[in-house]
C-alpha cells in the first residue's frame, strides 16, 4: 500500500455546520473523508482546515467551536496522532494517521494576534490569510482590487514566522501572494492550488509563483477541485497530468504534493471523490513516472518539508 499525505481538507467546516455528524462510522456519511477512508487507503497525514462558511458568524468562537469539532471528532479516533512535532509526524504511519490543524481565512481570529497564539497552543500550525475575498489581512484572489496585505496582515505573516505556524498562500490575491513572499523568514506552502497556465483560473498559479515558492523551499499542493483543473468537465484523474507535468518542467519534482480539498467541494472528478481515489491516482502516477517520483508526491515531499519547519518537542 502506497502512503501519502493530503495538504487540504474541509471536514471540520461539515462538522461544524451540522452536514456530518461524525468523523467516522454512524453520522459521517455525508463526508468525502472519514477516519475508516483515511486508514484503509493508507492516509499517514491530514490537514484538517477551519474555513468558516459565509452562513457562520466569523468570529473566534466559531473558530473555537470547529477546534472543538477537531478534538471531540478527529483526534478522538484510535490511533490518530495531533500533529504538533516533528516527532509527531515521525510516529505517523499506515493505520496511524496524523493530523495536521489550519486556519484557512483569518476573518475568525478578528484582528487579534492573541487569538492566534491561543490556537498555536492547541495545535494550529498552518494558516492561509483570506479565503477569496478580503479581510482585515489580505484581499483574496476574487476581491476585484486586487489589493495586498495590510500593515496587520504583515503582523499577522511575522507571528506566523515567529510561532513556527506554516503561512498558505493558497487564496491570495497575487500582489497579496508577492508580499507575503516578500515579508520572508520561512518557505510558504500552497495548499490547494494548480497550474494557471494549465487551466486558466484565478485560484491557481502562474509560472512565476511556481518558481518563487520552490525557489522559497515550499509546497505546492496539487488539488482535486474539478474547475482547477480543465475548462469543462474533467474526464478522470489523467486530466491531473498537465498540472505535474508542468511543475516538474518548471523543476518542482520536490516541492510537489497532495491538497484534494475534500469536503470543500459539491462535485469532483469521476474517480476522485475520497482517500480511496487518492490512492488509485498515485498508483497511475507510478506507472507513468516510476516509484520514486511517486513517493515523492504522495507523501515524501510533504513529509521532508513538515519534518523541515516543525518545531522539535
Amino acid at each position: 500500500m502506497r502512503t501519502f499525505a493530503d495538504l487540504h481538507c474541509d471536514v471540520l467546516a461539515k462538522l461544524l455546520t451540522g452536514e456530518a455528524a461524525a468523523f467516522g462510522g454512524p453520522g459521517s456519511d455525508g463526508l468525502d473523508v472519514t477516519h475508516e477512508g483515511l486508514t484503509e487507503a493508507g492516509a499517514v497525514l491530514q490537514t484538517f482546515a477551519v474555513w468558516l462558511p459565509k452562513r457562520v458568524p466569523q468570529t473566534f468562537l466559531s473558530v473555537a467551536a470547529a477546534v472543538d469539532a477537531f478534538y471531540r471528532h478527529v483526534l478522538s479516533r484510535p490511533n490518530v496522532t495531533l500533529v504538533r512535532t516533528r516527532e509527531d509526524l515521525a510516529v505517523c504511519g499506515p493505520g496511524r494517521p496524523g493530523a495536521l490543524l489550519a486556519l484557512e481565512g483569518a476573518e475568525g481570529l478578528e484582528g487579534s494576534l492573541a487569538a492566534l497564539r491561543l490556537l498555536h497552543r492547541l495545535g494550529l500550525r498552518m494558516l492561509g490569510l483570506t479565503w477569496n475575498d478580503a479581510n482585515w489581512a489580505a484581499d483574496g484572489v476574487m476581491e476585484p482590487r486586487g489589493g495586498g496585505l495590510t500593515r496587520a496582515g504583515r503582523e499577522l505573516v511575522r507571528a506566523c514566522h515567529e510561532l513556527g505556524i506554516i503561512v498558505d498562500v493558497s487564496h491570495l490575491s497575487e500582489r497579496a501572494f508577492w508580499e507575503t513572499l516578500e515579508t520572508g523568514g520561512r518557505p510558504v506552502v500552497a495548499s490547494h492550488s494548480n497550474v494557471r497556465s494549465v487551466c486558466d483560473h484565478p485560484r491557481n498559479l502562474s509560472d512565476g509563483q511556481i518558481r518563487a515558492i520552490i525557489e522559497s523551499g515550499g509546497l505546492i499542493g496539487l488539488t482535486f477541485v474539478p474547475w482547477f483543473v480543465r475548462d469543462g468537465e474533467p474526464n478522470g484523474p489523467e486530466d491531473l497530468i498537465p498540472h505535474i507535468e508542468k511543475v516538474l518542467e518548471l523543476g518542482g519534482r520536490d516541492h510537489l504534493a497532495i491538497g484534494s480539498d475534500y469536503d470543500g467541494i459539491d462535485r469532483h472528478i469521476p474517480g476522485l471523490e475520497g482517500p480511496g481515489g487518492t490512492a488509485a491516482f498515485l498508483e497511475m502516477l507510478a506507472a507513468r513516472y516510476g516509484e520514486e517520483t511517486a513517493d515523492a508526491i504522495a507523501c515524501g515531499n510533504a513529509f521532508r518539508f513538515l519534518s523541515n519547519q516543525l518545531p522539535p518537542a
